[in-house]
């Protein structure tokens, strides 16, 4: 393949959907509701509007209750996997969905979180074009400090799976290859808030905001 053919392959996305909301007494993350509809289908069109293709989907907690869901619905045209370890952590998620995207022909991937809905089409479109521009490494940051969605190109995916373990996701591998990497400064697009406890269901409730899908 030449360089202007792999241009040419789309960069792949990744949304890693599989926990099973411990500190929000036991609700699968991917499922909470958002405008009417699973944060799962939000995540996975901001991935899509910003011009990831094709958008894997990692499940985990109540995977079968997703599909059912949401499989011909909000996510009818993503490929679903499923981590039969997530409650091990976001890293067994990682490297799953690493391994499925391997199948592919995307020069990159761009890792989103499902938990994350203020984060939309606009953050990923930024740094897909970091990624055009040449990074091989790139992250929004909000305000200086690293957050998701992260991109990583296609030679940095095997040694990302062999360093993602528990929560921590490729947070010891971004570390290690802090001078390699592109920050992309995302915060007056996005916010990195995430739904972790209780008292983040508020971010649910919003209905309008200037990161909007």
């Amino acid at each position: 393949m030449t360089e202007t053919q792999a241009e040419a392959i789309p960069v792949a996305g990744l949304l890693l959907a599989a926990g099973g909301g411990r500190r929000l007494g036991g609700h699968p993350k991917a499922l909470l509701e958002h405008r009417g509809r699973p944060l799962v289908e939000h995540a996975a069109r901001a991935l899509r509007e910003g011009g990831c293709a094709p958008v894997y989907v990692v499940l985990g907690a109540a995977a079968p209750d997703v599909r059912a869901r949401c499989g011909s619905s909000g996510l009818r045209d993503c490929v679903l996997v499923d981590n039969p370890d997530w409650a091990e952590g976001m890293g067994t998620s990682l490297r799953v969905g690493l391994a499925a995207v391997a199948t592919s022909d995307a020069p990159a991937v761009l890792v989103g979180l499902v938990d994350q809905p203020r984060v939309g089409a606009r953050a990923v479109a930024r740094i897909l074009a970091a990624h055009r521009a040449g990074a091989q490494l790139a992250a929004a940051s909000y305000a200086g400090e690293r957050g998701h969605p992260v991109l990583f190109g296609r030679e940095h995916w095997a040694a990302v799976a062999e360093t993602a373990e528990g929560d921590r996701g490729a947070r010891a591998y971004l570390r290690a290859h802090a001078a390699e990497l592109t920050l992309v400064e995302c915060a007056d697009v996005a916010a990195p808030d995430d739904v972790d406890a209780p008292e983040d269901l508020r971010l649910l409730d919003r209905r309008r905001h200037a990161t909007s899908h």
